[in-house]
């Protein structure tokens, strides 16, 4: 019998199944695409299982999803420390060495990222309403995320994290945005980020340009360049600037509904 293939993460599946073991998606679903290309992710039913390496992981509710791995003996993930929500006694924790501390603290990004260690099960949420997006990456992959968008990623991904100079973020008064980047080499790792509200993804041809809010930037490929605009709007004697993020393919790009708006006056 044929088998099925995941339309989101195009892994193969048996015959009969519902859902994609390697990232969830339903597979008795069709994909929702607007008319201007821009594809709903997958929403994950309650309790969907997929698995991740010798683990398996469970997504549980909607409004503010949770993932709850079953870790295997050997097998790890890691996390920004405080999306964990639960774990087995048994579970171990550790810090991952990845560097810059204090340059990640001044950015307002998290000082400490922990990694969990099987056998045993543990589990992590966000507290914001929104989507769990669970992206398979191959071997020789690269994927750039929004800052504190990241749930987990297994050990076979390698993180760090880059700033975006001169893209324009009231965050950090107008001087630029810092994006965790993950990457994959000889190995296949697992991905999985919340976006807030709901998440769209759209494929970029080569030098296709679309412009996006910044708050509404959730992740991307390496091979679409960001870079920052400014379009300027007069409304009688007042100027009212806006900040836009110009995406330039090829690749996929994701946003969330959900976001703070980033502005000039």
């Amino acid at each position: 019998m044929d088998l099925i293939e995941c339309r989101w993460c195009h892994a193969q599946n048996q015959p009969g199944t519902t859902s994609c073991d390697t990232c969830g998606a339903p597979l008795d679903a069709r994909d929702v695409v607007s008319d201007s290309g821009w594809r709903e992710a997958p929403r994950l039913r309650d309790m969907t299982e997929f698995h991740v390496g010798s683990s398996t992981a469970q997504v549980e509710g909607e409004l503010v999803p949770v993932v709850e791995l079953a870790l295997a003996g050997g097998d790890g993930v890691f996390f920004e420390h405080h999306v964990l929500l639960w774990k087995d006694e048994q579970t171990a924790l550790s810090a991952l060495n990845n560097g810059g501390g204090v340059k990640r603290s001044l950015a307002g990004m998290p000082f400490v990222i922990s990694q969990a260690h099987g056998p045993g099960r543990v589990a992590f949420s966000r507290d914001a309403p929104g989507e769990v997006v669970v992206l398979p990456l191959h071997p020789g992959m690269e994927v750039d995320v929004r800052e504190h968008a990241f749930l987990i990623a297994t050990h076979a991904v390698e993180y760090s994290f880059v700033r975006i100079k001169g893209l324009a973020n009231v965050l950090y008064g107008g001087g630029g945005m810092f994006m965790d980047r993950f990457v994959t080499q000889g190995a296949a790792g697992l991905l999985v980020l919340h976006g807030n509200g709901n998440v769209f993804e759209r494929v970029l041809g080569p030098g296709e340009k679309i412009l996006v809010e910044p708050g509404a930037f959730l992740y991307k490929d390496s091979s679409v360049q960001l870079n920052t605009v400014q379009q300027n709007v007069k409304t009688g004697l007042i100027r009212h600037g806006l900040y836009l993020a110009e995406m330039t393919g090829p690749g996929r790009v994701g946003i969330q509904s959900m976001y703070v708006h980033h502005h000039s006056e």
